[in-house]
Order: C-alpha cells, then sequence, then structure tokens
C-alpha cells in the first residue's frame, strides 16, 4: 500500500505477550481505554492462533468486562478469505482492530499484500487504535521476525526476517522478550540492518505508539530499544552461527510510564554498560527455569530488581516538551526523560 504523506492518526499498541487477563488487566485496559471505552467497537483477529474459538471468546469476554460495546470476531484463515469483501467491509466500521498471539509467519501469510491488510491499513490512518499481542505485535512492522532461538549473544543466523504490515516504518519487534531471553537475537538483527531500530517488549508490557513516533509504556514490563545507526559490527562476515561484534550501538530500557515524542532522543546509554549491568544481574539474581504462557518452556534471566515509584521531579518551568505525571500505581510511573547531549 502507498505511503502516506500525512502522520497516522491512529495509535499502535504493541504488546509483548501473555497480557494479564485477570484482576489488574493495566495493559488491555488502556486498550479498550484508546478504542473509545463505552464506545469502543473491537474487531478481534484471532488468524494466527492454533486454537478455535475459545480464544475468541478469551477476547470477548474480557474487553467486554473492561466497558466496549461491541467485540466481534474476524478470522480469514487463508488469502482467499483475506479477499472476501464482508469481511473487509467490516474493518472499516471497527474503531479497533486486535490481533492474537500464535504463528506470526501464518499470520502474515494470510492478511499481507491482500484487501483484509489494506483495510487494517485505512483504520489505522482514519484514526482506530490497531494492536496486537505476541505475533499480532510482531506484524505491525514493516519487518517481522519470523521465527528464531533465544540466548544473550547475539549470534550469526539467529532469526529470520519476514514481511509484516508496515504500520511502523524502521522499525523491528520482538516480544516475550525478558521471559524468552531474547536478547541476542534483537541484537543480531540490528548488526545485520542497522537501520533498522530494534524493540523488544516483555510479557504483560505495551509499547502504545501515537503520531507515528510518540511512544508510551504501559504494563508491568519494558521495553528496550536497540538504535544501530552509529554500529559497527561483522556481520558481513561472520560465518554460520558465530557470534557477532558489535560496537557503539545505543540500547534504551524504558519502564512502564515512559514517554518521549521522538524515540530518537531517549536518554543514551552506551552498549558496553548496559552489557556489563546485565551480566552483574543475571549472576547475582538468577531465577529458575519456569513454563512461559502458552506452555512451552521459556528460558527465564534475571529477575526484577524492586524499585520504588519515581518521585516527581522539580521543574525550573511549567512549560516543558516534556510530558510529566506521577502516579503510584504499581503499573505506571511517569518520569522526564532526556538526552544528555540536548
Amino acid at each position: 500500500m502507498p505511503a502516506s504523506s500525512t502522520p497516522p492518526l491512529g495509535t499502535l499498541f504493541a504488546i509483548g505477550g501473555a497480557e494479564a487477563k485477570l484482576r489488574r488487566r493495566s495493559v488491555l485496559r488502556a486498550f479498550v481505554a484508546a478504542a473509545g471505552g463505552a464506545d469502543a467497537r473491537i474487531a478481534v483477529v484471532p488468524s494466527a492462533s492454533s486454537l478455535g474459538v475459545e480464544v475468541v471468546e478469551v477476547y470477548q469476554a474480557v474487553f467486554g468486562s473492561l466497558g466496549a460495546r461491541q467485540v466481534i470476531a474476524l478470522r480469514p484463515e487463508s488469502r482467499a478469505a483475506a479477499r472476501d469483501p464482508d469481511l473487509v467491509e467490516q474493518l472499516g466500521k471497527v474503531s479497533a482492530i486486535f490481533m492474537t498471539g500464535g504463528n506470526q509467519l501464518k499470520l502474515s501469510s494470510f492478511i499481507t499484500g491482500t484487501p483484509f491488510g489494506d483495510a487494517i491499513h485505512e483504520a489505522y490512518e482514519r484514526g482506530a487504535v490497531v494492536g496486537g499481542t505476541s505475533a499480532g505485535a510482531s506484524i505491525l512492522a514493516e519487518h517481522m521476525i519470523a521465527f528464531g532461538s533465544g540466548g544473550s549473544t547475539p549470534k550469526q543466523r539467529m532469526s529470520q526476517l519476514s514481511v509484516g504490515l508496515g504500520l511502523i516504518k524502521g522499525v523491528v519487534i520482538d516480544q516475550h522478550f525478558e521471559q524468552r531471553n531474547r536478547y541476542g537475537r534483537l541484537m543480531s538483527l540490528v548488526a545485520q540492518s542497522p537501520s533498522l531500530l530494534g524493540m523488544g517488549i516483555d510479557e504483560d508490557t505495551a509499547a502504545v505508539i501515537r503520531e507515528g513516533t510518540r511512544v508510551e509504556v504501559v504494563g508491568r514490563g519494558a521495553v528496550t530499544i536497540v538504535d544501530g545507526r552509529q554500529l559497527i559490527s561483522n556481520a558481513f562476515a561472520a560465518r554460520r552461527t558465530a557470534p557477532l561484534l558489535m560496537s557503539n550501538a545505543i540500547v534504551h530500557v524504558l519502564p512502564a510510564g515512559a514517554q518521549k515524542r521522538n524515540w530518537l532522543l531517549w536518554t543514551l546509554v552506551p552498549l558496553g554498560v548496559c552489557a556489563l549491568v546485565y551480566a552483574a544481574l543475571a549472576a547475582a539474581f538468577p531465577r529458575a527455569d519456569s513454563a512461559t504462557a502458552d506452555g512451552s518452556s521459556g528460558e527465564m534471566i534475571a529477575s526484577e530488581l524492586p524499585i520504588a515509584p519515581l518521585a516527581r521531579p522539580k521543574m525550573a518551568s511549567p512549560s516543558t516538551s516534556f510530558p510529566l505525571k506521577s502516579q503510584s500505581s504499581r503499573d505506571r510511573s511517569y518520569a522526564v526523560l532526556s538526552s544528555p547531549y540536548s
């Protein structure tokens, strides 16, 4: 679909998977609120899932209990089905689209480059909320991780890219990031394609992207950003599954509540410092392996350290380009993020 010359009017919710559906539900609550609250009309697209009608029933129950007016299921399961005018027409009547988890390559092969995929673009451009969890988050970007292995060290051939919907350009999104130890594979993708901004999203956490540039983090975990614009790497010469040289990359770790209008101006953290901190935490706070939300075994890395809610910084002037909010909730805390080079 041709790129629009005007900024998108909609909002993207890229969720790292395993979002809470009982009790707290901070991520899904924020999604329903962005979709219109009591006026929300949400289309659930479960095409990536291997589950049957039960996956739709779960989200219908959750979104309904959070106040959404209407929740419908649209499930193209082939490229032919994604050309069905009845399915496509219904996307034009909703205020939000939510793509479930599952197999992202399956989802991509069914809907990208079809009238159904084009209708998702059109919904986003007219102001609808478009979100997805796990596989549904990966497909939001122009370049999508089709599959790959976990691990802390970036290695050659660690993962493979495929085509996503392209609702956000120049970004590649990984999910279940901390819980399945996907640090290495995101780094390897940035090493191979330094022009891509790597975004790793923890479980029960969402990167909420507004106007195509403004990001806010909601949920229990963090969003990790890898910026390789000044990267030095040997990815072009490394063979087979060899570890990759990466130097001069910039890593941002954004906890819940962090927000910035331009993600290229976040506080800059040298890669070497992040690697040392990461290794120290992994050694000092080991966690036993446990099952992931979908039943598969996922290696768990360093546990979270208890961090007190951020205090409201003192501002020299009430007029500032950095939105500042203070909230004592365990799910959301806000603080000013600024570049040390500004």
